[in-house]
């Protein structure tokens, strides 16, 4: 069964969530402030990690920055701050989801079911590494690469050349990518796939002359080999 660390400084929710993952049947862990839970965290080989950002010592999303200079573990922000630019920089930072207190805990278990099952399906693949054309992309180390060159990408503008790699020659249209990129339960303006296109083009095709996400107009986008 999967292993969940719990990164929480209220110790009511801490042990609630703790105790309802352990009826779940999963393995739990639980730090009570940043440093600790980072330390857990880089120590240990947890599955998915839950992590409040109003922390003790490291707030979460200095957690989060940390962890993803060298793990990729799944991390499913939980938090009382609900404000927009709060869930960007989350997700910007490397976070796979975002849920808002208070919560259902029935809600948080599917999110959770859903990070895990994303972890798992891209575990089977016979390689972390997918390459087209002079564009190089490692999902282990989370790592797109032109001409040998590292591409500083937010979260989702990776996930967003990762679907398009892994459907390679094939017109994906905007609400799939929606889905894939951004999570079912999305909630916004429904052109933001159009600018990551848009912020992929400037860092990859204007920097270094590659040609790599084609528009198919009225259908969508697609990366051809």
């Amino acid at each position: 069964m999967a292993r969940i660390l719990i990164v929480e400084d209220e110790e009511k929710i801490a042990r609630f969530v703790e105790l309802e993952l352990k009826h779940e049947g999963y393995e739990v862990g639980k730090a009570l402030d940043g440093r600790t839970g980072l330390d857990m965290a880089m120590a240990e080989d947890f599955d998915l990690i839950l992590l409040d950002i109003m922390l003790p010592q490291l707030n979460g999303l200095e957690v989060l920055r940390r962890l993803r200079q060298s793990k990729q573990t799944p991390v499913i922000m939980l938090t009382a701050r609900d404000a927009v630019m709060d869930k960007v920089a989350g997700l910007d930072t490397g976070a796979d989801d975002y849920i808002t207190k208070p919560f259902a805990i029935e809600e948080l278990l599917a999110r959770i079911r859903v990070a895990l099952k994303k972890r798992g399906s891209g575990s089977v693949s016979s390689s972390d590494v997918l390459e087209i054309r002079e564009v190089r992309l490692d999902r282990d180390r989370h790592e797109v690469t032109v001409k040998g060159n590292i591409v500083e990408l937010t979260n989702r503008e990776f996930e967003l050349i990762r679907v398009l790699m892994e459907n390679k020659n094939i017109v994906l249209d905007r609400e799939k990518l929606l889905n894939e990129v951004c999570g079912y339960d999305y909630v916004g303006e429904t052109n933001i796939i159009d600018v990551y296109v848009r912020y992929i083009r400037t860092k990859i095709d204007d920097k270094f002359g590659v040609k790599l996400i084609t528009t198919v107009r009225g259908v969508g986008y697609s990366i051809k080999e």
